[in-house]
C-alpha cells in the first residue's frame, strides 16, 4: 500500500510537470489550429538560461527562475514573429506552420549543441530532493510535493488570466474563430505573441523541473513529445483535457514502472495515444477540429 501511493505521488508530480507543457501546447493549438513542436525547444531555453544564472548569481532560484521565464517567454514571443508570422501572412494553410515548427525545434537544440555542447549538466541543489513522510505513512520526495505546488500556483493563474482579464477575454474569443475577433478590434498579432510568451513561460517552468529531475542536455526538450500526448488524450485546444490527460499518462507512466516494468512505460504512453485515436479521436474533452493539421 506505502508503495502504490508513493508512486501515485510520483505519477502526479510528473504528471503537473507535464501539464505544464500540455497546456502550452493546446493554448497554441486553440488560437492557430497547428501543434507547435518547437516548444521542446522552449524547455531546453528554460533549463539552460536557469542552469547560467544560477551558477553566475550564486545559486538564488528565485532571480534564476524569473530569468529563465522571462527569457524563455521573449524566446517564444520571438519564434511566432520571426518564424510562423510571415507564414501567416502568407496563407492559411496550417501544414506549412506544423513543417516550420519542427524546423524550429531542430535549430534551437542544434544551438544550444554547438555554442555550448552536448554533455549533460545538473542544476545546482537550489531544489530539495530529500525524502518526507506524508500523513505519516508515505515516503515521498520534496521535489514531487513542491512541483506539484508549483504547477498548481501556474495553471491556477493561467486560469484566472484567461477569465477575468481582457487578453484573457480576447483568446477565448479568438480560440472561436481568429479572424472574427480580429475583426471585432482585436489586435490579433499582439494576442498570437502574447499566447506564445505565456505557453514559453510555463515550458520554462517545465524545463527547470524536467531538468532537476533528468539532468539538463540539449535534446531534453525531446520529452514533450509525451506532452503532446497527454494534449491530443485530453483534447487539443482544451486548458482542463490538457491537464487531466496529463496526469492520466503521469499515473499511467509511473504506476507502469513501479509495478510491471519501467521498460514497457513508453509503451502504454504511446498504447493511450493509439487508443485515443481509435476510440475518441477529439480526446477527453476536445471539440471536432475546423481543420486537421
Amino acid at each position: 500500500m506505502g508503495t502504490f501511493a508513493q508512486q501515485l505521488i510520483n505519477g502526479i508530480s510528473l504528471g503537473s510537470v507535464y501539464a505544464l507543457i500540455a497546456v502550452g501546447y493546446s493554448l497554441v493549438y486553440s488560437i492557430l489550429l497547428f501543434s507547435n513542436f518547437a516548444h521542446g525547444g522552449f524547455i531546453v531555453i528554460g533549463g539552460y538560461t536557469c542552469y547560467y544564472a544560477l551558477r553566475s548569481m550564486g545559486n538564488n532560484i528565485w532571480v534564476g527562475g524569473f530569468l529563465a521565464l522571462l527569457a524563455t517567454g521573449i524566446a517564444a514571443a520571438l519564434t511566432e514573429r520571426i518564424a510562423y508570422r510571415p507564414i501567416r501572412e502568407r496563407t492559411d494553410i496550417k501544414l506549412y506552420l506544423l513543417i516550420a515548427s519542427l524546423g524550429m525545434s531542430i535549430v534551437i537544440e542544434n544551438l544550444f549543441v554547438v555554442t555550448i555542447g552536448g554533455r549533460f549538466r545538473a542544476l545546482p541543489p537550489v531544489i530539495p530532493t530529500n525524502p518526507v513522510r506524508l500523513f505519516g505513512i508515505t515516503t515521498t520526495s520534496a521535489f514531487d510535493l513542491l512541483s506539484m505546488v508549483v504547477a498548481v500556483i501556474f495553471l491556477t493563474g493561467l486560469q484566472l488570466f484567461i477569465k477575468k482579464s481582457k487578453w484573457g477575454l480576447a483568446i477565448r474569443a479568438a480560440a472561436c474563430d481568429l479572424r472574427t475577433a480580429g475583426l471585432m478590434g482585436v489586435n490579433v498579432n499582439m494576442l498570437i505573441s502574447i499566447v506564445f510568451f505565456v505557453a514559453g513561460v510555463l515550458a520554462a517552468v517545465g524545463g527547470i523541473f524536467l531538468s532537476v529531475r533528468y539532468t539538463l542536455y540539449p535534446q531534453l526538450g525531446a520529452i514533450t513529445i509525451k506532452a503532446f500526448v497527454a494534449a491530443v488524450v485530453g483534447g487539443l485546444g482544451s486548458l482542463p483535457g490538457a491537464v487531466v490527460g496529463s496526469l492520466i499518462l503521469g499515473l499511467a507512466e509511473m504506476l507502469t514502472a513501479g509495478f510491471i516494468s519501467s521498460q514497457l512505460r513508453d509503451l502504454v504512453v504511446f498504447s493511450l495515444l493509439v487508443i485515443t485515436l481509435l476510440v475518441k479521436p477529439t480526446g477527453l474533452f476536445g471539440k471536432e477540429p475546423l481543420e486537421k493539421v
